[in-house]
């Protein structure tokens, strides 16, 4: 099979869909709202947080977080959600499986994402825990601390996947983050069954060192056995597989998923599959704020996959729109990312 190409075979067991696939991607992760604000080192140590790391915290906390806040930037959010409005910016058809309660920020979420162009046809929860919401504190330097209070996400269980969409989409693309519940954990090895048994793909992001920490017993059979897409930065690629350099990662990327994704920050990134090695730099940016970046890499890297594009074309992509976010705060592009395909065939 040439680099690039892609086969989606259906199922017997599966609603077989003949005439077009309802979606080039389906992403699965933590609906969350953002909360965005500027506060120097200071504020992270007046409020215990450990720089650059993303903290699971209760409803209390969150509270207490939010109020001293001050000035902020709200918006829909969660990793993957933020993946999936980027496919849908290029032009790609995109959508999302996530868990919302019924209340004011679930319906933001919602339309949010809808007037995106993303379908979101999740039913809201009306009992448990409320819609959640994530505290991203932006230091000088551009990083990002992030606090983050689940709520009805994280109670995301296999009676959430719609087979449906998951079985018409090229690629179901699941979040890192929302692997800390035993029925989240059920739920990914539901979808990405449904997936395969469809002759679909399935990508996974890491998300976060702190997650790989957490689940590395658990990911590493993850993605030798249901993962095609592998997403990582170096870190947590050599925090995975338990090694100190970024050729012996890629390897290991290499010899457990058909193709390998691993960021290099300034570095820009490598892209493995098979024989190839295609290292994708960087884009010029003035960097304002991480956030994000990660995630709108992986969407650039998807809509030039479903499309057909070539592996160093994706890889291209996904640094694009990767530059997109970093020059500008939030995780979402300030633009629209489907005027920025022209650039490859320049």
């Amino acid at each position: 099979m040439e680099s690039g190409e892609t086969s989606f075979v259906p199922a017997s067991n599966v609603p077989r869909v003949t005439e077009q696939l309802s979606f080039d991607v389906v992403g699965i992760g933590n609906a969350l709202v953002d909360v965005l604000a500027h506060h120097d080192d200071a504020f992270l140590a007046r409020w215990d947080m450990t720089k650059s790391k993303m903290e699971l915290i209760d409803a209390d906390r969150s509270e207490a977080i939010y109020g001293a806040l001050g000035p902020s930037l709200e918006m829909s959010g969660g990793s993957a959600a933020n993946t999936i409005a980027g496919v849908a910016s290029f032009g790609g058809r995109a959508a999302f499986l996530g868990r919302v309660f019924d209340d004011g920020l679930g319906a933001a979420f919602a339309h949010d994402l809808q007037s995106l162009g993303v379908t979101f046809r999740a039913k809201p929860a009306t009992e448990g825990p409320r819609t959640g919401r994530c505290m991203i504190i932006v230091t000088p330097d551009a990083h990002r601390t992030m606090n983050t209070y689940l709520g009805a996400a994280s109670f995301f269980c296999t009676s959430d996947i719609d087979a449906e969409m998951v079985s018409s989409a090229k690629v179901t693309f699941l979040e890192g983050y929302l692997f800390d519940r035993p029925e989240s954990k059920d739920a990914y090895r539901a979808a990405s069954d449904i997936a395969h048994g469809a002759g679909r793909k399935v990508a996974l992001t890491l998300s976060d060192l702190f997650c790989v920490e957490r689940h590395r017993d658990d990911w590493l059979p993850l993605v030798r056995d249901r993962v095609d897409i592998l997403f990582a930065n170096d870190a947590e690629a050599m925090a995975l597989w338990q090694c100190d350099d970024i050729p012996t990662a890629v390897e290991r990327a290499r010899e457990n998923v058909e193709i390998g994704c691993i960021t290099c920050g300034p570095e820009g990134s490598i892209v493995v599959s098979g024989d190839e090695t295609h290292k994708i730099p960087a884009e010029p940016v003035e960097l304002i704020d991480t956030t994000g970046a990660g995630d709108l890499y992986a969407a650039g890297f998807l809509y030039g996959y479903t499309q057909g594009r070539s592996l160093p074309e994706s890889g291209r992509l996904g640094s694009i729109a990767a530059s997109a976010v970093l020059g500008h705060m939030g995780a979402r592009p300030g633009l629209s990312l489907s005027q920025l395909v022209d650039v490859l065939d320049r």
